[in-house]
């Protein structure tokens, strides 16, 4: 079973940032409401501004056919939608984080600004300040800004209910199935939580991925635009972990250019 009535697990920061603990508890809720059929969160049992109460979870081994039916609900919790490309859930203070670190979340119009202005280019100059993205690597990311800024990597998709920090510390296999926890959600594009379960790998990942991409109707060459959506999610460890994310934040920013 996912957890025994009662059982609780339990977070406790007294230096929290204001809104922290509600933030994630209002993604949560936003992820849980997607619909029958998506991905299953991690049940809120309480929340003060010091501490979030959750479900305890019992992890067990990942199996094929729980990694295929990931991949499926994945899509249909994307599926259920966002009110614009970066809004944050209803009820969610209007910073947002992603771990530790703040981000933000403003409903822009169209996923390429929101993503450049966002996502990438705040954590590229973090890094870029920190000595941990070189100069080289700076501009090659605001290459592709320019690109996403100008609309030449939009795809007209609708914008997607994400996870938002899908590595796979935050995928947990039960006896009851996959349950998700610790997400930083938001209104984006689908492929973005598929690109950091990749980055970060998961056991049966292929299976996840081909199960999502055939629920989801994706076009054919979708693997290609990976390197592009790691950006954010390398560039967010650059600034906490360390140069040598920073120099893979470059290399993917010239895949991602071409």
């Amino acid at each position: 079973m996912t957890s025994a009535p009662g059982e609780v697990f339990t977070k406790h920061d007294p230096d929290a940032a204001p809104g922290f603990f509600a933030a994630e508890a209002a993604g949560l809720a936003w992820l849980a409401a997607a619909g029958p059929g998506a991905a299953a969160v991690v049940e809120v049992r309480a929340v003060t501004a010091d501490r979030l109460v959750l479900q305890r979870l019992h992890p067990i081994r990942m199996t094929r056919t729980a990694a295929r039916e990931l991949g499926a609900a994945l899509a249909l919790t994307h599926a259920a939608g966002a009110d614009a490309f970066g809004t944050p859930p209803p009820g969610r203070p209007p910073q947002g984080w992603i771990g530790r670190q703040p981000m933000s979340m403003v409903p822009t119009p169209t996923w390429g600004r929101f993503y450049a202005e966002q996502r990438v280019l705040p954590f590229a100059r973090a890094a870029a300040r920190r000595g941990t993205l070189r100069a080289s690597g700076l501009r090659a990311v605001e290459r592709v800004a320019d690109r996403l800024v100008a609309g030449e990597l939009d795809d007209g998709r609708p914008p997607a209910r994400l996870h938002g920090d899908l590595w796979s510390g935050n995928v947990v296999p039960t006896a009851d199935g996959i349950v998700l926890i610790d997400p930083a959600a938001h209104g984006g594009h689908g492929l973005t939580d598929l690109a950091m379960l990749d980055l970060f790998g998961l056991p049966e990942l292929a299976a996840v991925m081909d199960a999502y991409a055939a629920a989801a109707d994706l076009d054919a060459g979708w693997r290609d635009l990976l390197p592009l959506h790691q950006l954010h999610p390398l560039l967010v460890h650059a600034v906490s972990h360390g140069a040598g994310y920073g120099d893979e934040a470059e290399r993917a920013a010239l895949r991602s250019v071409g």
